[in-house]
């Protein structure tokens, strides 16, 4: 498996990001968001951080860097795309995921690790937790409050498309949400950061299951 982990200005998880995919054997490197190619990559990661110093709105103007017509055209041609944090951010900024994400409902930045609920343990990001098991996954955001409207938020409960629940929500998003993916399966964004939770020396491997999930969807198709 070969994955892209694209460093915009402003990322700082990229690394943290690039060593958890390597932590699993995956052949990942770091590509620069001026880039206009992703040929030959299995998997892209968009990670966290400030992309832009999230002027404007966050993800608003690395939406419009030149490697997200080629993130575009891996999503269209049903290669894997998953965004954390800010890359989520960017992945609704693009339209390559529904909704928004607004300021958390009470003002300010989160740092905390929370429980999550694995909503649908049937999709290439969650298949290898054991349904409705509950994980603990670090967040750091002041915008993680996902938004949709009505019409939105109902299509997703009916397709399946939430993947991670906040237990206790911490940011006052939309039905809990705190991933989804794209109605195809291969577009994922969640707030949480599974890449900051795999290594035993920091206290945590919840976010294990989510690598060896896309590793073993890669794998299957290929």
């Amino acid at each position: 498996m070969r994955a892209a982990v694209i460093s915009f200005p402003g990322s700082n998880c990229d690394f943290d990001m690039l060593y958890a995919l390597q932590d699993f054997g995956v052949d990942a490197e770091i590509i620069s968001a001026k880039q206009n190619s992703l040929t030959g990559f299995d998997a892209i990661f968009l990670p966290g951080g400030f992309s832009y110093g999230d002027y404007l709105r966050t993800g608003a103007i690395a939406r419009f860097s030149p490697i997200m017509s080629a993130v575009t055209q891996a999503a269209n041609a049903g290669k894997l795309i998953v965004g954390v944090c800010n890359g989520f951010q960017i992945l609704t900024e693009a339209g390559l995921l529904p909704g928004q994400l607004l300021p958390n409902a009470t003002p300010g930045f989160i740092c905390d690790e929370v429980a999550l609920h694995v909503a649908n343990g049937e999709t290439a990001f969650s298949s290898a937790y054991d349904v409705d098991e509950t994980i603990l996954i670090p967040i750091a955001h002041a915008e993680g409050n996902y938004f949709a409207d009505e019409t939105t938020l109902n299509k997703l409960e009916k397709n399946g498309q939430i993947v991670f629940r906040y237990v206790n929500n911490p940011n006052g998003s939309a039905h809990d949400i705190a991933g989804i993916m794209n109605e195809q399966g291969n577009v994922f964004g969640m707030m949480p950061h599974p890449e900051r939770a795999v290594d035993a020396v920091l206290g945590n491997i919840d976010g294990q299951n989510f690598f060896k999930s896309i590793l073993s969807g890669i794998l299957t198709k290929v």
